[in-house]
């Protein structure tokens, strides 16, 4: 038999309409009331009907979340976070990705935008304007990406390539080839920055190879061309672009590490599993997930938060090292 709200207020003593506020508003119910109208809604296992609640509050009790490849092992770790931490908070999640659309990106988050209180943007490719006109028009929050006046929890892109740089030149490399990713990726754009800053302070010197799409075959395509720079260590724009470039130094019979180290980024569950196990740098990618969430539920509480003072947080990386990276040699050969 379903517990309805007229069961919880008999049990509490009190109207249906105090059990309402009381759910739907706690801060206009007293202290004593509320914990009265709290404990019998769970003793009678009463769940909220969050549509009645929604006509009160104004929300949906709904939250969207936008990603630019599923198929990516970076972002599934960001959904696990912000779906534990919006379940936590009794928020349900609508989930879309853009297949790495930039164009059709600005026009998936809007219609999306009318069914949810707030928006959780990860890795948005979209332009800086365009982002600014959204979180105008609605509550966002943004993962892997920094815009004036748009709440955002980023990733130490510059603390990580420092400390790839410093593990690598340890190891003697003074040639490091970098293969980077998507030009519209924000992260790139920080990741190489860092790389060349790190690089300049231990006098090596960083090779850019080009652009390639943040997968497996992006891996694969760059590796002739990493080869042909004659460093002796490879960094890559994320840890499914080193797992492609292995596999192909491995069809050339290049040997990883002894001709050629390589080093990724992000830490995905694969990089343990690759052959040799790729040394990457470690990325909290469900905490992102979680701190977002907690930042999109502050912005629904407090809607007239100045943009310029809403919360910014950056995460560190951390450096696994395993067998993809060792001492240099002379530059890798066919």
């Amino acid at each position: 038999m379903t517990v309805t709200i007229r069961d919880v207020a008999r049990l509490a003593g009190v109207s249906a309409s105090t059990v309402s506020r009381a759910l739907s508003l706690p801060d206009v119910v007293n202290v004593a009331t509320r914990a009265r109208v709290e404990h019998a809604a769970q003793q009678l296992g009463y769940q909220p009907n969050k549509a009645a609640r929604g006509l009160i509050t104004g929300r949906t009790g709904n939250i969207g979340l936008v990603v630019p490849d599923l198929a990516n092992p970076f972002f599934p770790s960001v959904v696990k976070g912000v779906q534990a931490r919006a379940r936590a908070n009794d928020v349900a999640v609508f989930l879309a990705d853009t297949d790495e659309d930039a164009t059709a990106e600005v026009g998936l988050v809007r219609a999306l935008a009318k069914q949810v209180d707030g928006l959780i943007l990860c890795s948005p490719r979209a332009s800086d304007d365009e982002l600014v006109a959204v979180a105008q028009e609605t509550n966002v929050v943004l993962v892997n990406r920094l815009v004036d006046g748009v709440a955002a929890v980023t990733f130490d892109n510059e603390g990580g390539m420092r400390q790839a740089i410093a593990h690598l030149a340890a190891l003697g490399h003074r040639r490091i080839a970098w293969v980077g990713g998507p030009a519209t990726s924000w992260s790139n754009a920080q990741r190489a920055l860092g790389l060349r800053v790190a690089a300049q302070d231990h006098e090596v010197e960083l090779l850019p190879v080009g652009q390639f799409a943040p997968t497996y075959d992006g891996g694969m395509a760059a590796a002739d061309q990493a080869v042909a720079t004659g460093a002796t260590a490879v960094v890559t724009y994320n840890d499914l672009v080193a797992i492609g470039l292995l596999a192909r130094l491995h069809a050339r019979g290049i040997d990883v590490p002894g001709d050629l180290s390589v080093l990724g980024i992000d830490d995905i569950a694969m990089a343990g599993m690759a052959r040799p196990a790729l040394s990457s740098v470690r990325l909290p990618k469900q905490r992102a997930g979680e701190i977002a969430v907690e930042f999109l539920l502050a912005l629904l509480d407090d809607p007239g938060t100045v943009p310029d003072s809403r919360a910014r947080g950056t995460l560190p990386g951390e450096l696994m090292v395993r067998d993809s990276t060792g001492v240099a040699a002379g530059p890798a050969r066919a």
